[in-house]
């Protein structure tokens, strides 16, 4: 596809975020029907709200229109209110909700929200015998979990934390971030270069108990989401921390992985492992998150030969998820432009209510789809983000 494809693409996901901004004026967009568009949301952001305030700090900077930062602004502080949640997904919002204000344009109100959160992870969360931050009793469906229960999702903290340490030059935050990607990374990723999701911990030594996918197909499977994460996160804690290269080698091993296993239309099915492929539900958002790792490592990986692959593969897939499952412009298709279609939010059937989706429009995935087509059509510099 050209620049100018990649512009129309954006276009229409602007038009969906125009089409948000007036449809959601309470709570923080969650997941759509994806035939109404019609948005079911959360009162204080949960885990995903962070998503929707990134979109619009990442359309003021693609487009310089005011309205964006306008709408994004009243939302991010709001978050202030989840500085002291317990649980570690609180980085999710205060990473892509705040910090994303303060790298983009400077905002001092959200910068200090971001900082204030990483300080509550690296502070009263952190534990220093498992040397990580575990998910926390307040964390998505913490009824599952207990106090020595963490996953690969939760690697996405490390980069709230190094990012807060350059920010504020708290060498304590900047060892937390250390050994919680580092520890992380270690638990999760399998030898073939697969990521398994979750990991229950001796709560005395730190040693592994068990490994399981919490909401894959089994607990030996490979969640979409959950090799998308390994792939991105592993990525974004080695760009924090360049001398740690054993981080860059596990993304890498993990893009791989992701490249040889998903599907031939490069769009991955919800878990790798469900014995219905293909008749199963497909994930956009997995498959965006992926990309979006794609893009940073075909910047950044150690072989030339492996940055053009990945930039290949990240053009493909990027592709494929626009012609196939962007809702389009036009008079015949009744459906809002620009929602991406065929997430796979949450399959579990004990999820918590207003997470039980599939084939929805997630806005993680939506976030991740927006951030890659703005660094495919030259608008938005990977590595920044």
């Amino acid at each position: 596809m050209t620049n100018d494809s990649w512009s129309q693409a954006i276009d229409r996901m602007l038009a969906r975020v125009q089409d948000t901004m007036v449809r959601v004026k309470e709570g923080f967009p969650h997941w759509a029907d994806p035939e109404t568009g019609q948005w079911t949301t959360t009162p204080d952001g949960d885990w995903t709200g962070g998503y929707w305030i990134g979109m619009l700090w990442l359309a003021a900077t693609a487009t310089g229109d005011a309205r964006y930062r306008a709408g994004a602004e009243p939302l991010a502080e709001r978050l202030r209110a989840r500085i002291s949640a317990e649980t570690v997904f609180k980085s999710f919002p205060a990473y892509y909700g705040a910090a994303l204000a303060a790298i983009l344009h400077n905002a001092a109100g959200p910068k200090e929200i971001a900082i204030e959160t990483a300080r509550s992870l690296a502070g009263r969360l952190y534990s220093p015998s498992l040397k990580l931050v575990p998910l926390g009793a307040q964390a998505e469906e913490g009824t599952h979990i207990g106090s020595t229960e963490t996953s690969i999702d939760s690697l996405q903290a490390a980069t709230l934390l190094f990012w807060a340490a350059r920010a504020t030059g708290d060498a304590k935050l900047r060892e937390v971030a250390m050994n919680h990607a580092d520890t992380i990374i270690h638990l999760h990723l399998r030898p073939d270069g697969s990521f398994i999701q979750s990991s229950s911990l001796d709560a005395t030594t730190g040693r592994l108990v068990r490994h399981y996918t919490h909401k894959g197909v089994s607990d030996t499977s490979t969640w979409g989401r959950a090799q998308a994460w390994g792939m991105l996160f592993s990525t974004q804690s080695w760009l924090a921390d360049r001398p740690r290269e054993a981080w860059r080698t596990a993304a890498v091993r993990g893009a791989d992985w992701w490249l040889a296993h998903a599907p031939a239309d490069r769009v991955a099915f919800w878990d790798f492992d469900d014995p219905a492929i293909p008749n199963t539900e497909r994930d956009t958002a997995a498959t965006s998150i992926a990309l979006a790792a794609l893009l940073k490592l075909a910047r950044v990986a150690s072989l030339e030969a492996e940055r053009a692959r990945y930039r290949q593969a990240a053009e493909a897939t990027a592709q494929a998820l626009v012609e196939r499952y962007l809702t389009p412009t036009g008079p015949d298709d009744r459906r809002p432009p620009g929602m991406l279609t065929e997430a796979c939010f949450n399959k579990r059937a004990d999820a918590r209510p207003h997470d039980r989706a599939n084939r929805c429009e997630f806005i993680v995935g939506s976030y991740y789809l927006f951030e890659s087509l703005l660094v495919l059509a030259g608008r938005l510099d990977p590595l920044r983000v």
